[in-house]
Formats: structure tokens, sequence, C-alpha cells
């Protein structure tokens, strides 16, 4: 098995591409506090090479992000736009209006609500679930749902999923997510459209982010992802047709190197073109 290229820093990829599209948690942040060298590295991208779209699986409207990066201390002038699975799940909520929805969230996510006719009902007048995340996230598991998931399947309840993240890095404690619920919902024989990575809908408001910001169209081939996830960055960038650089370490999903991580790779079905510790200039 070939060992994957590893490389110190962006810089060493950066001169083939002219826009970005940066994962969040996990390559930025880790809910905490920035990683060190990240907002020099965005900032770097966009002065030599052109915008950054930082590209969330967030379950809530990107207009509310800026806000919560301000007070990680991330610069805004690291990036040009930011899209969330939020942004692409509000699309997907619409489709199926005036239906009423069955949610499963915290109200954190209230704000991908806003603007939005949906009238929420109990499980048994619904047409459709809108699941954001586990109720709290701090100390239930997917496990304590699985009855309810059980029956939204059974009723034939298509499930819009906001994150379809499984798991993130939170502060060092690992944090179960949407995506999690989700898939108990499809074992369970049930319908799940997701809009956030590694799923189309989202790349294409990123791609659209991207060209706003440029001023002019852009190439595809010609735009980099960065991320910490296999089934959702890495995914979605190799389905988007983009290039796709692994970013593993701390504040990762994935720490792995060498051999390690090139077995990590095939097993998720993903190729990279490279992978680094951390995302640096």
């Amino acid at each position: 098995m070939a060992q994957q290229k590893i490389i110190s820093g962006l810089s060493e990829v950066a001169p083939g591409y002219e826009a970005l599209l940066c994962d969040a948690w996990g390559v930025i942040h880790n809910g905490v506090a920035l990683f060190p060298g990240a907002a020099e590295a965005m900032i770097r991208f966009r002065e030599t090479r052109g915008p950054l779209v930082i590209l969330t699986n967030a379950p809530r409207p990107s207009s509310i992000i800026p806000a919560q990066l301000d007070r990680l201390g991330l610069p805004r002038e690291a990036y040009d736009a930011i899209v969330t699975s939020g942004d692409a799940t509000r699309d997907e909520i619409v489709r199926r209006l005036p239906a009423k929805a069955f949610r499963i969230g915290p109200e954190k996510d209230d704000p991908l609500f806003d603007g939005l006719e949906i009238e929420f009902a109990p499980l048994d007048e619904a047409g459709f679930v809108i699941c954001t995340g586990l109720v709290d996230d701090q100390r239930e598991t997917p496990d304590d749902y699985r009855q309810t998931l059980r029956e939204t399947a059974e009723r034939g309840l298509p499930m819009i999923c906001a994150n379809p993240d499984i798991v993130v890095n939170w502060g060092g404690r690992m944090i179960w997510c949407a995506g999690a619920l989700a898939e108990i919902h499809k074992d369970y024989g049930g319908e799940v459209v997701y809009g956030g990575k590694p799923h189309a809908p989202i790349y294409r408001l990123a791609f659209a982010a991207a060209e706003k910001a440029r001023g002019c169209d852009i190439d595809t081939t010609r735009v980099l992802a960065l991320g910490d996830g296999l089934k959702t960055d890495i995914l979605g960038a190799n389905r988007a047709g983009i290039g796709a650089v692994l970013v593993t370490g701390a504040g990762g999903v994935h720490d792995a190197d060498g051999d390690g991580l090139e077995l990590h790779l095939d097993r998720a079905g993903v190729h990279v073109l490279a992978a680094m510790e951390g995302l640096q200039w």
C-alpha cells in the first residue's frame, strides 16, 4: 500500500487552486478555541490565491455563524463567505411545506426555522421529520432515540437531516450529531434527505458563493477542499470533482499518518491529494 503524501502546510498545494472550501469544526476550531495557525493560513490563501468559503455542517443558517466565529477570535478577513448545512436544509424544508413536521433537536437550532411558515406537530400528525441533533448532546446518546426513530421509519416519514456529521470533537470530547440519528432511521428502513456534506446541495451553494466573491465563474477543477471528516468533507469533495486535503491531528476526527492514514482512506473509499497535521500555511 503506497504511503500517502504528507505536507507541512497549505502553501505546498495552493498554487494550483483559485478557491478554497474550508471545513470549520475540526479544522479551524474545536468549538472552544481556534487552532494555532489556522487563521493565518486562511488569510494567506485569500491574499495569494482567491476566495475562501467556510463550508460547515452546522444545522443553522449561515447568517448567525460569523458572530460565533468572532467570539472564537477568527478575523473576518480570513474568509469571504459561509455556507452551512442549515442553508441547504431550509431549501429542502420549503419543498415539503405546508405539510406539518415532527422535530428532533435542541432549541439552540431555532434560527434554522426563522421566516419559514412551518407547523410542528406530534408524530402521528406529521408528514415529515426534521432532525437537527440530539436535544441534549451533553448527556444523551443516539440509543435514547431508538424507539422514536423506529416509529418514524415505520410510519414512512422521510427525515430531513440538518447535519450529516455523526460526531464532532468539542474541546476534546466527542459529541453526537444529527447524522447519528439519521443512520438509525435508515437502519429501520426510513428515508433520509441530506442537505450538508457530502451531498450535492451544499456544494452548489458553495460554488455560487465562491463565484460571487471572485466576481466571475470558477473552474471547479481549481477548487480545493479542506476537511477532517472522511465520510463528509473528503467524500463530498470527491463527489463534487474537486481536490481534497485531509486535516489530521488533535482537532480532527481522524488521527493517522503514513500507511495508517492510507488504510483509513481505503476503508472509507475516498482519496485525497495530501494530508497535513493541522491547518498551517
